[in-house]
């Protein structure tokens, strides 16, 4: 068996027993515990009753974190001309149509937020089966098919994120950095939480949030009272 080095070992015993926090508490152990050499992110996960082989059973949002994600966010807009114009003066990273499409199917991908007007749709329906996969197909429930190109792009570089559950009812996130207050993060992931609960799906029956668990990139993870982290 390989033998844990000295963080490892210091982290496991900072969290041996300890589970069912309130976000506070939970927060405190997560932030207090990323001893790595850079800032980690800190991530939520939650485990949800829903089967998202049903369309009426889909988890799918976006939430405006109050104190951003502490990530630089770059920022891909399909536009033309004067759309075109607003996304380059919003601050969007990469602005095309088909030369667009043509560098995504070259395999370059350099952006993680994919924001699209609407009349632009039939060239990046062409990309599906490469964006689709990796949660970047702009689609209008989420604000990334739109006219106000502007709003969406100050949005996506504001620490806005989307969230999608995946198969097994998965829906997890970065709701900060290590390096946030606190206060801060506790806000974050109590917004967080708040958006996934609102955006429970017509389709889920019993028990809804069944597990939500908080973490460093390198760090153990920690489980949350539900019912407090939720405000039920």
């Amino acid at each position: 068996m390989a033998k844990l080095g000295k963080r490892t070992r210091a982290a496991r015993e900072a969290f041996a027993g300890k589970e069912n926090l309130s976000v506070e508490d939970a927060v405190a152990l997560v932030k207090n515990n990323a001893k790595a050499k850079f800032d980690e992110t800190i991530e939520i996960a939650l485990n949800l009753g829903v089967d998202t082989r049903h369309a009426d059973q889909m988890v799918r949002g976006v939430v405006g974190l109050p104190n951003g994600t502490g990530k630089s966010m770059r920022v891909a807009v399909f536009a033309r001309g004067p759309k075109a114009d607003e996304a380059k003066e919003a601050g969007a990273d990469i602005v095309g149509a088909e030369d667009l499409m043509e560098t995504i199917q070259g395999g370059t991908i350099e952006f993680d937020r994919c924001i699209a007007t609407p009349d632009m749709m039939p060239v990046v329906g062409r990309l599906g089966k490469i964006l689709g996969p990796r949660n970047l197909m702009p689609n209008p429930k989420v604000g990334t098919v739109t006219m106000d190109v502007k709003a969406a792009v100050e949005a996506a570089k504001g620490g806005e994120v989307q969230f999608k559950a995946e198969k097994g009812g998965v829906v997890h996130a970065g709701v900060g950095k290590a390096s946030f207050d606190e206060a801060k993060l506790v806000e974050n992931v109590r917004a967080f939480v708040s958006a996934v609960a609102k955006a429970k799906p017509t389709g889920a029956k019993g028990t809804y949030m069944k597990k939500i668990a908080l973490s460093s990139t390198m760090g153990p993870g920690v489980t949350l009272d539900v019912a407090e982290a939720s405000g039920e």
